[in-house]
C-alpha cells in the first residue's frame, strides 16, 4: 500500500475548466481516510494513517474539488452496492424509463465503467444490446462471464478519441463514476465520440448540493475528487458537446441525474456564478456538531456499560469513524461485502466483519453509517438479530439501532 499520509501534490488548476484555483482552501478536513477502497489488512494496518483533504471552489466554473492527486484506482469501478436489491431495482427503473421514453428497444448500450457487470446484468433483462468497458482486468473478466466474452473490454478512455467496439452506440451509461475522474472532459468526450449522431447518455453523480444542504461532511472522500452541483454537471456536459434533455435529483436528493443527447457542435457555457457560502457554512458547522454528537452518544453508551458496533464499511462510515470518537469506541464494523471482511477501516482501524459475526460477539447498540441504506439495513438487523440466543440457550436482547443524520444520532 502506497504511503500517502502526507500528500505533497497540490493541483493549482481546476480539473473541469482549467482555471487557476485560489491559493487557500475553503475547508481543511483532517485525519480523513486515504481512500474508500484501499482497505488495509492485518499486515498493512500498522502503516496506515489518516490524510488531510483541502477543499477548493473554482471561481470560474463553480466546481468544488480536492487539490490532491486522485486515488490510484480511479479508472476502476468497485461496486459493493451492486449486491443491493434496492440499487438493482433503481437501475431497472432507469433502464425501463430510458428505453420507453427515447425509443431504445433493440439498441446498443455502452456502460463506461461497468465493474463486474452488476448493472449490465440487470440491463440484460431488457431487449437491448449490452456492452461495457472496465479498466480493472479482474473485474472485466468477471463481467465477461456474466455478459459475454465479446461484450466487455478491459479498457478506459485515456483520450477523447478512444473508440470501443467500433463505436456507433445509441446510448452510454455512467453511474457514479465521473466524480472520480481527474480529467472528466476526456471521459465525456470519448463517450460523445462513441455515440451515433443523436445518441443518448445517462449520467449520475453524488449531489454536492445535498452534502451542503444537509451539512454531511462525512460524505466527502478523496475518491470523489470532483464534487458536482447540478449546475456544474450541466456545464460540463454542454462543454463536451451534449444537449441536456433532463436534469434533476433522485433518491433522497443525494444523487444528480442527467439525460443528454449528442449535439452537433461543442460550445463552452458560462458558470452561473451563484455563491454557496451559507451552505458551506453549514457544512463546516456540522463538521463540529457531528463530532460533538458522536462523543455524547458514545460517552452515554460507555457510562451505561453498553458495547457499540457500526454497520456500513463505505466511505461515509470510514470518514465518520476516523474523525470522531467512534475510532476508540466501536468494537467492529458489520458489512455484507466479502472483499471488505477481515480488513480494517482506513485511518480508524476498526475491524470489518461479516454480519454473522454479531451472533457470536453481540453488541448492545448498532449505529448505521450508510445513510442511504438505513431502512434496508434496519430491516436486516430486525430479521437477523431479533431472536438470538447465547450458548446456554438464553435469549439475547435485540440491539438498539441508531442511524447517522446530518448533525445528530437518531434512534430508529
Amino acid at each position: 500500500m502506497k504511503d500517502i499520509s502526507k500528500i505533497e501534490y497540490h493541483r493549482k488548476t481546476c480539473l473541469m475548466c482549467g482555471s487557476e484555483l485560489k491559493s487557500e482552501p475553503l475547508m481543511i478536513l483532517e485525519n480523513m481516510p486515504r481512500s474508500a477502497q484501499d482497505i488495509p489488512d492485518e499486515d498493512e494496518v500498522s502503516a496506515d494513517s489518516g490524510i488531510e483533504l483541502r477543499l477548493f471552489k473554482c471561481e470560474d466554473c463553480g466546481l468544488y474539488q480536492f487539490d490532491c492527486e486522485p486515488v490510484s484506482y480511479y479508472r476502476d469501478v468497485i461496486r459493493a452496492v451492486g449486491l443491493s436489491e434496492t440499487m438493482r431495482n433503481l437501475r431497472r427503473s432507469d433502464y425501463a424509463y430510458m428505453i420507453e421514453k427515447y425509443g431504445l428497444s433493440g439498441k446498443r448500450f455502452l456502460e463506461c465503467g461497468c465493474g463486474r457487470g452488476e448493472f449490465l446484468e440487470v440491463l440484460s433483462e431488457f431487449p437491448v444490446e449490452v456492452y461495457g468497458t472496465e479498466n480493472n482486468a479482474e473485474f472485466a473478466e468477471s463481467a465477461k462471464k456474466t455478459i459475454g466474452e465479446d461484450r466487455i473490454i478491459s479498457s478506459f478512455p485515456e483520450t477523447e478519441n478512444d473508440i470501443f467496439f467500433g463505436g456507433d452506440f445509441d446510448c452510454f451509461l455512467s453511474f457514479n463514476f465521473l466524480e472520480h475522474q481527474p480529467h472528466p472532459k476526456v471521459m465525456l468526450r470519448s463517450m460523445y465520440n462513441n455515440l451515433k449522431n443523436g445518441g443518448y447518455g445517462l449520467i449520475t453523480v453524488p449531489s454536492f448540493e445535498y452534502i451542503l444542504k444537509e451539512g454531511r461532511y462525512y460524505e466527502l472522500i478523496r475518491d470523489h475528487i470532483a464534487n458536482y452541483s447540478l449546475d456544474t454537471l450541466i456545464r460540463l456536459c454542454r462543454d463536451c458537446g451534449f444537449e441536456i434533455l433532463e436534469s434533476g435529483y433522485i433518491g433522497i436528493g443525494d444523487t444528480l441525474r442527467v439525460v443528454v443527447r449528442k449535439a452537433k457542435t461543442v460550445g463552452a457555457t458560462k458558470a452561473s456564478g451563484a455563491e454557496e457560502t451559507e451552505e458551506l457554512k453549514r457544512l463546516t458547522e456540522n463538521y463540529v456538531l457531528i463530532k460533538s454528537a458522536v462523543k455524547e452518544f458514545t460517552d452515554e453508551l460507555e457510562n451505561e456499560g453498553k458495547r457499540l458496533c457500526l454497520w456500513g464499511a463505505g466511505h461515509q462510515g470510514f470518514t465518520i469513524a476516523s474523525t470522531t470518537t467512534l475510532s476508540q469506541r466501536a468494537a467492529y464494523i458489520l458489512d455484507s461485502a466479502p472483499f471488505k471482511q477481515g480488513r480494517f477501516a482506513p485511518a480508524s482501524h476498526i475491524p470489518i466483519v461479516a454480519p454473522e459475526h454479531f451472533k457470536d460477539d453481540p453488541c448492545d447498540a448498532i449505529l448505521i453509517v450508510a445513510p442511504g441504506y438505513a431502512k434496508e439495513i434496519n430491516e436486516t438487523i430486525k430479521r437477523s438479530f431479533g431472536n438470538l440466543k447465547d450458548k446456554n440457550g438464553a435469549d439475547i436482547n435485540p440491539p438498539e439501532v441508531f442511524k447517522l443524520s446530518s448533525d445528530r444520532i437518531e434512534k430508529m
